[in-house]
């Protein structure tokens, strides 16, 4: 009886008895590994040089040897860069590559597109084989011949015609033909030859004016027949001679 009493006191004495806690959890954490990590962490970010989470930058996955796989990250940085390019070769439109999953182009059939003239159901529904008929006899009846006529002719008052002479001639420029005198004479052509438009002029002047044999104004000193400076070679060049 006297044990049963003991015991049942020690019972009671142990259950009021305050737990002992384990020396190896530390005070405040789990375990001593756990302090240690958060320690560590505490420490970096202190030093400003704490690491981010696993996947707070990067998703990028790790290689057989727990490498990040820098094949694949330079290859992805090589296609923005093309495509880049492409695209500023493109007006800044990006660039359709020929793929099967492309969607199918849209078919332009408005009036300022595609000409219907290639359908023939389009063609068909405008037009007939007998409207073109139509069309074409219309078109036969305006349609004139316009009969070649002559030129006309010259009459007195044109003037010398330097084509004309040019063909009559044969000689060089420069080759003395026709006989010149008098004084001043280069002073007289740099003067007079200044006083006309182009070569042409002076010398159609220079024929209705006596020449090539005589020459008043002196427009042609060295009496080759061509006034100043006008070239009959372009003439005859023209019609093969």
């Amino acid at each position: 009886m006297r044990f049963l009493i003991c015991a049942a006191g020690l019972a009671a004495l142990t259950a009021c008895a305050p737990a002992v806690p384990d020396s190896g959890a530390g005070v405040g954490f789990g375990d001593y590994n756990e302090y240690e990590a958060q320690r560590q962490a505490r420490d970096a970010q202190l030093a400003g040089n704490a690491l981010p989470a696993p996947d707070s930058v990067s998703t990028e996955t790790l290689g057989p040897n727990g490498t990040t796989q820098q094949g694949d990250a330079a290859e992805i940085a090589a296609e923005t860069q093309a495509a880049l390019r492409e695209r500023a070769a493109n007006s800044g439109e990006p660039v359709v590559h020929a793929d099967p999953s492309n969607p199918q182009p849209q078919t332009v059939t408005t009036a300022g597109g595609i000409s219907g003239e290639t359908n023939f159901d389009a063609v068909s529904a405008e037009r007939s084989i007998e409207s073109d008929a139509a069309l074409i006899a219309q078109n036969r009846a305006q349609y004139q011949v316009i009969a070649p006529e002559a030129l006309p002719s010259r009459n007195g008052d044109a003037g010398p015609n330097v084509v004309q002479y040019a063909l009559s001639t044969s000689h060089p420029v420069g080759t003395r033909i026709y006989k010149r005198g008098g004084i001043n004479q280069e002073a007289k052509f740099r003067r007079n030859c200044a006083a006309y438009a182009s070569p042409d002029q002076a010398q159609i002047d220079f024929l209705s004016k006596g020449g090539p044999e005589r020459d008043r104004l002196s427009l042609d000193p060295d009496g080759d027949g061509y006034a100043c400076g006008w070239d009959p070679r372009p003439f005859r060049k023209a019609v093969g001679g």
